[in-house]
């Protein structure tokens, strides 16, 4: 379940949002400024002066998202350090014409194979790992499909700024499998594409693919 879907239920989906919502926007950018702040403060009156800002964002969630201050604030807390985004990596493997999608045990949809990115590995090294862990399917790292900022999508993927990398993948071997994340793992034509996990993959990822397999000189999709 994301951090989004936890606090911001109430917020309207019958519009068509391309962008964050502006409370949203606010509220990440107060917990961005603060974390910063915390990092970088040198006396208790900083500290309670961004402390203070932490609260606001996280009140923020509760007035408008309807979710739990106490639980937003450990979540704040939980992110020491200058405040930047987060990275999500996704894997694009295609078998006869036909893309690889995972069923998320979170909620029943289907993605990308991937998720966050971990520190020391690189982001071909990262997707690669991710491919195999949720499919079963051992693949390469062939070519950057985009680099996109995941929270400016229909369905934001999280309270905190994420950039979502998509790469194209070539098949080596393995075999298709769930795991511990995932129910099932399977090839799906363009016309046969099941319900999407949205915050992990959108239609305009999927499109992108189909976009550098028709060009081969396609540059990268971003933002």
């Amino acid at each position: 379940m994301t951090f989004l879907r936890r606090f911001a239920g109430k917020r309207e989906r019958s519009k068509c949002m391309t962008e964050t919502p502006s409370w949203l926007r606010w509220a990440q950018e107060i917990e961005a400024l603060a974390q910063t702040g915390l990092h970088y403060s040198q006396t208790d009156y900083d500290r309670q002066r961004y402390e203070r800002l932490l609260q606001i964002a996280a009140e923020m969630i509760e007035v408008r998202g309807g979710g739990d201050p106490e639980q937003a604030l450990r979540l704040f807390l939980e992110e020491p350090g200058y405040a930047t985004p987060k990275v999500d990596v996704r894997g694009a493997v295609i078998r006869d014409g036909r893309i690889l999608l995972v069923q998320e045990v979170s909620d029943g949809r289907w993605c990308l194979p991937g998720g966050w990115a971990d520190v020391g590995e690189t982001p071909s090294e990262m997707v690669v790992r991710e491919v195999f862990e949720e499919s079963g399917l051992e693949v390469k790292a062939e070519r950057l499909v985009g680099v996109y900022d995941a929270n400016r999508d229909a369905y934001p993927e999280r309270f905190f700024h994420a950039y979502k990398l998509v790469f194209l993948c070539r098949e080596l071997g393995g075999s298709l499998r769930g795991s511990n994340e995932t129910l099932a793992a399977g090839f799906f034509g363009r016309d046969e594409i099941p319900p999407l996990s949205e915050q992990r993959t959108s239609t305009r990822h999927l499109a992108d693919v189909w976009r550098c397999l028709a060009d081969p000189n396609r540059p990268a999709s971003f933002d």
